[in-house]
């Protein structure tokens, strides 16, 4: 039942006298007779109400009177209780009122009776924050170390939990500082969750430990951390809390975690700087960038990167099924081409699997490749073979031989999308020859091959190649450029020469074909700008299926190309 609400035609006179602090009534009306233990719908008597009330005067009059038969009698009557279980001295203490208090402990009031709800007279005062009524009852004795409310708080976590720091102050020289609740959590746990920095520093200084955990394991850092009160992260920092305690049983989670997971910037700066490094790489750990990025946290994934963490962290297959942090962004990725976090991974020199190409090549949209090769370079396959490897070129980082050899994998099991990403690798520099495998010549659109064979010398295909052509010719699903027919132009001859002296990269991405002693008009000539753009090919297939379904068709019926 409700007790909340009280029915007027409930309360008995006396009641109603005290409730109002008319001490004339209330004597007046004890004189003619009227009862003292009546009780309105909520179990409430009139010294209830002159508890409530605050009234000295008239619970004075109510006891006298109460205790004018026995002694035992007024002991009963001081100690009744409510349909809550609140006695008189809990109603008196919830609002404070210190002289109403005095007078029904001075009448023998259970200091530590408990409620329905296992509140009582001190949990009330600590909750509404009266500090003269907790010095009282601490001063006469109230057990200040038992469990109450369902969560099993004590009254100092109370007390911190409301930020009253000067009971806090109080309590701190008689209660117990490391009492748990039903999750394990300490008190100061309860400041630093809260951002109570005045009690947390309270606590501290009374010796409560900075690196207690809670059932989950969590740290009061931790959870400053996560709740972004950077003003006790600082504290616990400067007082001994631990960034590299393992906060979660699932997996090694610090308080970097949680910064960045949220997005607290200024505190995911302070944590960098002194938590170890191994998270980043380290295996069995899992780099904040991972939680950064599920959680589009797209500063806090800057923040790392520019602070040094790795954008390849380490291989989480085993302990959240990740491999990589730009494997995650790119499946996090929904109606726009790629997400920041894509962009910054990239930018930052992210390796590339075979999955990333997935997304880059399995598509009729070009922006992420776009990307891909803005910040990457594709060198030629002899510098890849050598024993000496360059990690940067012209500002881009340079391809290893797996993410190239991962690059042409994935190309060609993707020949229907080859009219959007041929032009593109070929103008950032990729060695066209790589190409020239059977499965593309197959499986090439005409219009895509026609665009290939203008890279490379058409007369000299294999035998194997050219029977490809011939038949596709007769079948008539390619159609050649008349000139393939004929023996290729001594001009035509010249550039592919010079782009074998000078390699594919150099000549179709700097400008060293302009440090050549040939007149200008050729400088184009050169890089291959004559030939036929094959953007404007329509696809002749069904529309493509969802990019998730692609990458798993992917895995399932693709063979590998092994080409360097």
């Amino acid at each position: 039942m409700d007790f909340s609400e009280c029915y007027g035609d409930t309360v008995s006179g006396v009641a109603a006298a005290a409730r109002s602090g008319c001490v004339r009534q209330v004597r007046r009306l004890i004189a003619r007779g009227c009862r003292l233990d009546c009780r309105d719908n909520r179990g409430w008597t009139a010294l209830h109400e002159a508890a409530t009330a605050g009234s000295k005067e008239c619970a004075q009059e109510i006891l006298s009177a109460a205790g004018a038969g026995s002694t035992r009698g007024s002991r009963a009557y001081v100690n009744s209780l409510t349909h809550e279980g609140e006695s008189a001295c809990y109603l008196a203490a919830q609002r404070g009122n210190l002289v109403v208090v005095k007078l029904l402990l001075k009448a023998h009031a259970n200091i530590n009776q408990l409620t329905n709800d296992l509140s009582c007279p001190l949990y009330a005062a600590v909750d509404g924050g009266h500090e003269q009524v907790v010095d009282l009852l601490v001063r006469k004795g109230a057990e200040v170390n038992r469990a109450h409310t369902a969560s099993c708080w004590t009254c100092l976590h109370q007390a911190v939990y409301k930020g009253h720091s000067e009971i806090v102050r109080i309590l701190v020289k008689v209660c117990n500082l490391e009492a748990l609740d039903d999750h394990r959590i300490s008190p100061l746990f309860v400041a630093a969750q809260y951002g109570r920095e005045e009690c947390l520093e309270i606590l501290v200084n009374a010796g409560a430990s900075v690196n207690t955990q809670a059932a989950d394991l969590a740290t009061p850092l931790l959870i400053a951390s996560q709740e972004g009160h950077q003003s006790c992260v600082d504290f616990l920092l400067d007082h001994g809390a631990d960034p590299n305690i393992a906060c979660s049983n699932e997996w090694p989670q610090f308080p970097i975690h949680a910064a960045a997971e949220f997005g607290h910037i200024s505190i995911l700066r302070r944590l960098i700087a002194v938590t170890d490094r191994v998270c980043d790489h380290g295996d069995g750990m899992v780099s904040p960038l991972y939680v950064a990025i599920y959680s589009d946290q797209t500063e806090s994934v800057e923040l790392l990167l520019r602070e040094g963490y790795s954008p390849d962290a380490q291989d989480c297959t085993l302990t959240l099924g990740l491999s990589s942090p730009l494997s995650l962004a790119l499946c996090r990725t929904s109606s726009k081409p790629y997400s920041e976090s894509v962009r910054l991974l990239i930018t930052a020199g992210s390796t590339l699997s075979e999955e990333d190409w997935i997304y880059a090549l399995s598509t009729d949209k070009t922006d992420l490749l776009q990307l891909i090769l803005e910040h990457r370079w594709i060198p030629r396959p002899e510098a890849l073979t050598g024993k000496r490897s360059v990690p940067e070129h012209q500002g881009k980082t340079v391809l290893k031989l797996k993410e190239l050899r991962n690059l042409l994998c994935v190309a060609l099991n993707q020949v229907r999308f080859a009219a959007c990403w041929i032009p593109l690798l070929m103008k950032a520099g990729l060695e066209p020859s790589l190409l020239l495998q059977i499965h593309m010549l197959e499986q090439a659109d005409g219009e895509v091959l026609n665009y290939l064979l203008e890279f490379v010398n058409w007369s000299t295909l294999s035998a194997p190649l050219k029977r490809i052509l011939v038949q596709r010719q007769a079948e008539k699903n390619w159609e050649p450029r008349p000139h393939f027919g004929l023996i290729p132009s001594l001009s035509n001859l010249c550039r592919l020469q010079v782009r074998s002296a000078l390699g594919p990269d150099l000549l179709m991405r700097t400008n060293v074909v302009c440090q050549l002693p040939v007149p200008n008009p050729l400088h184009g000539f050169l890089k291959f700008t004559d030939v036929p753009d094959v953007s404007d090919v329509s696809f002749t297939h069904s529309p493509p299926s969802p990019l998730l379904n692609r990458i798993q068709s992917y895995r399932s019926t693709h063979q590998h190309q092994h080409l360097l």
